[in-house]
Parts: C-alpha cells; sequence; structure tokens
C-alpha cells in the first residue's frame, strides 16, 4: 500500500498561489509596466502630463513652468524639473517624443537605466541653468518672465551623446526624408541654436536651452562617472582582503 500525501485544498492554498490569480496578473498592464524602459516610462509621463494640462485649462503650467522670476526670485525650484515635462502643443510634445524614443534607448543601454535618467534630467536642468546665464550677460531675448517648458534641452542632450556614441550611424529625417549621419544631425541643431539667438528668433530662449542640454550631454556622455551617484551605492567598497572560500 503506497502513502499518497494530501495536496492542499484551494481554500488552504495562498491566493496569490492560485492559477487563476498568477495568470490574471500576469497578463494586467500593472505587471507589464514592471519591465518598461526608463524610456517608455518617460514618453508616458509627458504624455500624461500634458493631457491632464490640457484638461486642466493649462494649470499644471502656471505651476510647472520655468523662469527666472519663479524658480529664483521666488524660489520655486521644483520648476528646474517640472518644466521639463510640459509642452506648448501636440507637434510641440510629438517631435520631443519621436526623438526621445529613436534615440533614447541608445544612450539608456549604455547607461544603464539609473544613469540615464539622472543624464537626462540633468540635460534638462542644464537647459534652465543655460538660460540663466544667457539673461544674467544680458543676451536680448532673455528675460526673467518669459516662461520655459518642453523636453527639448534634455533629449538635445541625448541626441548629443548618441552622436558622440555612434557618430556615423544613419538617420533619416522626418521632414525633409533626407538621410544624414547622426554626427552632422547634431552639428545641424547646434547651429540652428546658435544662428537663432544670434537673430534674435521667437525661440531664442528655448534655443538657449537646448544649448545648456547639448552641452552637458557632451560633458556626462564624455566622462560617465560623473553619474555613480545615481548608481545609489557608488559608496559602497568591496571588503578588504582576500576571499576565504568555504571549505569542507
Amino acid at each position: 500500500m503506497r502513502f499518497t500525501p494530501k495536496c492542499p485544498t484551494m481554500r488552504q492554498m495562498p491566493f496569490e498561489q492560485r492559477d487563476y490569480f498568477r495568470s490574471h496578473a500576469t497578463s494586467s498592464l500593472f505587471a507589464r509596466m514592471r519591465w518598461w524602459s526608463i524610456t517608455t516610462w518617460l514618453i508616458a509621463i509627458n504624455i500624461v502630463v500634458y493631457l491632464a494640462d490640457v484638461v486642466s485649462q493649462r494649470n499644471l503650467f502656471q505651476w510647472g513652468y520655468f523662469s527666472a522670476e519663479t524658480a529664483i526670485y521666488h524660489l520655486q525650484l521644483w520648476r528646474f524639473i517640472t518644466f521639463q515635462f510640459l509642452h506648448a502643443s501636440v507637434t510641440h510634445i510629438l517631435f520631443n517624443m519621436i526623438a526621445l524614443y529613436f534615440f533614447g534607448p541608445m544612450i539608456e543601454r549604455y547607461l544603464g537605466p539609473r544613469r540615464y535618467l539622472g543624464f537626462y534630467l540633468l540635460c534638462g536642468i542644464s537647459g534652465a541653468v543655460m538660460y540663466l546665464l544667457l539673461m544674467y550677460a544680458r543676451v536680448p531675448g532673455f528675460v526673467a518672465y518669459v516662461p520655459l517648458i518642453g523636453a527639448s534641452a534634455g533629449i538635445l542632450g541625448i541626441l548629443i551623446a548618441a552622436a558622440r556614441i555612434a557618430p556615423n550611424a544613419q538617420v533619416m529625417l522626418l521632414i525633409p526624408p533626407i538621410p544624414m549621419r547622426l554626427r552632422t544631425l547634431a552639428w545641424i541643431f547646434i547651429g540652428i541654436a546658435v544662428v537663432t539667438i544670434i537673430a534674435q528668433g521667437s525661440n531664442a530662449g528655448g534655443e538657449g536651452a537646448h544649448l545648456g542640454g547639448a552641452a552637458t550631454g557632451f560633458l556626462l556622455i564624455t566622462r560617465p562617472q560623473l553619474l555613480r551617484i545615481f548608481d545609489f551605492n557608488w559608496w559602497r567598497r568591496p571588503p578588504r582582503g582576500p576571499r576565504i572560500s568555504n571549505w569542507r
């Protein structure tokens, strides 16, 4: 006679181990979102913030845009971050998110998720800092009360980093559809920014922020060790002395 151990009944089995729970959790949206890349999260957050801003009749814009008057004179320092997730129009966010979709994964794979997120935010912050520097240098078109919004500074930092990593990679412009090297595309954007600032164009302030993001992107991709702080465990040192393995 053979003894068969009693199988646990459904009532005794923990809820999370039941088959129907596992299949439902695996197929759920939240389970899939756990594996999103940082680039995917950034795109999703930007879209959600834009839609919420439109629905709220631009209340988020009033709370989050960057200007010297709000961020510096009134010490609303959160605006160095929040302005990066606000956009003025559908075309504004569309072209920014397309660029982030195509070039962001390259830098994310190169730096790793944590350093990449720090890289992106620092490039955006540098855009605001560059605006302040040009304003204090009394460059025409840069004034304290003008609002600054958009992810362009962070994205241009990503583009410059991508051009540094793979300068000869072929890319195709959307409008017009012209193939060119990635390094050429990066120089075109830098040239547009410089010419717009000199000519006092309508978006001179935004182009100044682009230059700030580009400069920081080049610095950080050239010296990625500066991003070690975003690893969260950079202060941990390996144990001193030789390791002694367990022996029997």
